[in-house]
């Protein structure tokens, strides 16, 4: 689950919003008064959303930007004149103060629904074979291709259909392929 940390100056602030977002079903991990405090606590999380204010005691948003681990976002309430400064161009989520409650659960649900998109995409991303797997795979079709006069893309076809049908990835098959016809 995506982690959200509230920063704001004043500590009753961030925990009333913090109180906004668990009573509207966001999760939150923290409410923080400082930039040091927030990079403590997103430090125990791989990923998560940071609302903040444009200024906390310690430090600019900017700043604490460019110390957050990767996997976080910022999402930042200031004034309309801040906002138009050029914040958005630095790849920061923005609303404008006052803001409404509407406004701050449905913006925090929307990046926490990409967050997590990223996530599993990152999951989903098949993992690089190594030399020695791919060796084996290319020494199994070898066999396959002399022993039962197969083409290269019939050898590699019929190892992923064993593959599939046996429940094991292809080097399992490969390597079951060469104990076989070795």
């Amino acid at each position: 689950m995506t982690s959200v940390i509230v920063a704001l100056p004043k500590i009753e602030d961030a925990k009333s919003m913090k109180n906004v977002l668990v009573r509207n079903g966001v999760s939150v991990a923290g409410a923080c008064i400082t930039g040091a405090q927030v990079l403590a606590l997103a430090d125990s999380y791989s990923d998560g959303i940071v609302i903040c204010g444009y200024k906390m005691a310690d430090m600019m948003y900017s700043r604490l930007q460019e110390y957050l681990p990767s996997g976080f976002e910022i999402l930042l309430l200031a004034s309309r004149q801040v906002i138009s400064e050029g914040i958005a161009e630095s790849g920061v989520m923005c609303l404008t103060m006052p803001v409404k409650v509407h406004d701050l659960v449905n913006t925090v649900d929307m990046m926490i629904q990409a967050a997590e998109l990223r996530k599993r995409k990152r999951r989903e991303k098949p993992r690089e074979r190594s030399a020695k797997e791919t060796g084996l795979i290319k020494d199994a079709k070898e066999v396959l291709m002399r022993r039962n006069h197969m083409t290269e893309e019939e050898a590699h076809r019929y190892i992923q259909k064993c593959s599939m049908d046996s429940g094991t990835n292809m080097v399992e098959t490969a390597q079951m392929v060469l104990r076989m016809m070795k």
